[in-house]
């Protein structure tokens, strides 16, 4: 009977505990996880599981490194709200898998992204033809988002491709546009802005720069 008990409070426990670091990640979907989001959910899945089973050990052999994952989370996801680069690192960036009805090979080898995989979600996205993909980006999720040429023909508009966030220019953006880094600084400058790093978000869509200051 003293074993039902403890192996019934240790789970009440584990569960207490995993309910609160998925309450500190946030509000997201699971397919918005991040690849450290989704290493920890396992570690820590794993850990839970141990703890509830082994009940002849103390329960803070396995509450304790789940503590330093949750805290180790905690911070990178701090880390990576406040820098870009750590963000690049942890999550990732969007990757143009198909360009103005162009696919670009090379994004797709980078991304270890084939054609089964490019037709697999245009079909879901009741689109057959790649001839009717105006861009397809590929977001660090894996999900595909597609922009199709008669929605381009519809709304006459170009992007929105996102040229700063937080303050860090996004050349590769730029090239997309075919458009300088001393192009967009003219632009913000005539705009009244004279820091880059003043700027929270900047993008382009139609001609246009939609700009949001920090």
């Amino acid at each position: 009977m003293n074993d039902y008990l403890t192996v019934g409070l240790r789970t009440v426990i584990i569960y207490l505990l995993i309910l609160l670091v998925f309450r500190l990640m946030g509000k997201r979907e699971v397919g918005e996880l991040s690849v450290l989001d989704l290493v920890i959910f396992i570690m820590i899945g794993e850990m839970a599981a141990l703890a509830i089973e082994n009940f002849d050990k103390p329960i803070m052999h396995t509450v304790l490194p789940m503590l330093i994952l949750m805290v180790i989370q905690i911070i990178l996801a701090l880390a990576s709200l406040k820098s870009t680069k750590v963000r690049k690192i942890i999550d990732g960036s969007p990757t143009v898998i198909v360009n103005k009805g162009k696919i670009d090979e090379a994004a797709m080898k980078s991304q270890r992204y084939n054609f089964d995989d490019l037709l697999m979600q245009l079909r879901a996205q009741n689109i057959l033809s790649v001839s009717d993909v105006e861009y397809a980006i590929l977001e660090t999720s894996g999900e595909l988002s597609v922009i199709e040429k008669k929605q381009v023909r519809k709304s006459d508009k170009t992007g929105p491709f996102p040229l700063i966030l937080d303050g860090e220019l996004l050349t590769s953006n730029l090239k997309y546009i075919n458009k300088s880094p001393e192009w967009l600084m003219k632009q913000i400058e005539q705009k009244g802005y004279t820091d880059i790093n003043l700027i929270s978000f900047c993008s382009y869509i139609d001609g246009q720069l939609f700009i949001d200051e920090k």
